[in-house]
């Protein structure tokens, strides 16, 4: 598949990078970031853009059937492929955009969760020392969050979810609509993963301290109605009928298990206990597993991803907590069940390392959050200071309230 096949295309594929870069400084001060480092952030996603465009051009991805299906008239109306095919379908058949232009189209989709995930971590890091936002900075660069998610596909669209949920969650008291659109993304590519979210939502609702009976009851009650609509679009999604018993999902568990196990990177795990099969999902490859140059690379970003979870840890034995106003009982419950359900009906480790950042994001706020103890009042700038004051204010254009 060549780059580009005319100089109209080129010119577009031009126009759609512009877009995003004009975007990065126009959404910059809703999620506290200076130009500059929106700006960067977009350019290192663009970068990986442009890596994971020249791989699947290589070696084939499902992102080449998503746009050969975009150009074919019909498109099912459904959700999960559906809605990437009509996306795709609006830049490559509509615009005309080409495969190239595309993937830039996804790239702002996927840079846009990255820079939410990015000032959720500079603001749980604010009064923490250099070294600890320096490290947060580092995960941010990790080259397994830019590359999946700047491709063709549900990826870019999910992350793109999950980083405005965890943002949202960061600050929930004024971001809440924020994670409510999310939900929304995310229900159009990954419906069981919404029904998750909203759940994990009910869940936080009913233990998060400071909020009203009355309120309590009816956010509750509403997520229930609403986790309950879900769940039936998530179950048929996933070739489930709503009369399935036990029995059917289990059944659908080692389905899903021998059908990930096709590829590269496959690895049984349908012997493995339920801790090794978390640990695997979540930290594997590791150096020892890696045979290629791409599972070397996911293994040195899994190495940082580790070495923060267990410093993370170690620090909530010691009884830290984060001081921040975070719904960290959202972020737990969604964290948790979502990790559990991929974990153990994902046994390929190509596939994991794609779609577990629809969770991971959260752990890493969580443990960094943790790390580090909070600087003195008295050494925090007060250029820093106002700064974490305007990010905890900071809301989306949407949730703008005229006077």
């Amino acid at each position: 598949m060549n780059l580009e096949s005319s100089a109209l295309q080129v010119l577009g594929a031009f126009l759609i990078f512009l877009a995003g870069a004009l975007l990065s400084v126009k959404i910059s001060k809703f999620f506290d970031a200076s130009t500059w480092r929106s700006v960067f952030l977009y350019l290192w996603h663009t970068v990986f853009c442009v890596f994971s465009f020249y791989y699947i051009s290589t070696y084939g991805g499902d992102a080449q059937g998503y746009f050969e299906a975009s150009l074919s008239d019909g498109i099912d109306v459904s959700l999960g492929n559906a809605p990437v095919q009509l996306v795709t379908k609006l830049f490559s058949d509509l615009l005309g955009m080409s495969f190239f232009g595309t993937f830039l189209a996804y790239n702002i989709f996927g840079f846009v969760g990255l820079l939410a995930f990015d000032s959720a971590l500079r603001l749980a890091t604010a009064d923490k020392s250099r070294l600890v936002q320096r490290l947060a900075t580092l995960v941010v660069l990790l080259p397994s969050v830019s590359f999946w998610s700047s491709a063709i596909g549900k990826d870019a669209i999910s992350f793109m979810a999950t980083g405005l949920a965890l943002w949202a969650a960061a600050y929930f008291s004024r971001r809440y609509w924020t994670l409510a659109a999310s939900v929304v993304l995310m229900l159009m590519v990954r419906p069981h993963i919404a029904a998750l979210m909203v759940v994990a939502i009910a869940v936080s609702m009913l233990v998060r301290p400071g909020v009203p009976a009355l309120q309590r009851a009816g956010i509750g009650l509403l997520a229930v109605v609403i986790s309950a609509l879900l769940l039936p679009l998530a179950m048929n999604r996933v070739g489930m009928e709503d009369d399935s018993t036990v029995t059917d999902f289990s059944s659908y568990i080692d389905k899903r298990q021998r059908l990930n196990m096709e590829g590269g990177g496959a690895i049984d795990i349908s012997s493995m206990s339920l801790p090794m099969k978390l640990a695997t999902y979540l930290f594997r490859p590791l150096p020892f597993d890696a045979n290629s140059v791409s599972a070397l690379a996911a293994s040195m970003d899994n190495v940082v991803l580790l070495g923060v979870v267990l410093l993370g840890v170690w620090q909530m034995f010691k009884r830290r907590r984060s001081t921040g106003n975070d719904n960290r009982s959202f972020l737990w419950a969604y964290f948790l069940s979502t990790w559990v359900i991929l974990a153990v009906t994902t046994a390929n480790l190509g596939i994991s390392v794609r779609q577990k950042w629809m969770c991971v994001p959260m752990l890493i706020y969580l443990c960094i959050s943790v790390i580090g103890a909070p600087r003195k009042r008295g050494r925090v700038p007060g250029q820093r200071k106002a700064r974490v004051e305007a990010g905890a204010a900071a809301v989306m254009p949407w949730q703008r309230r005229d006077g």
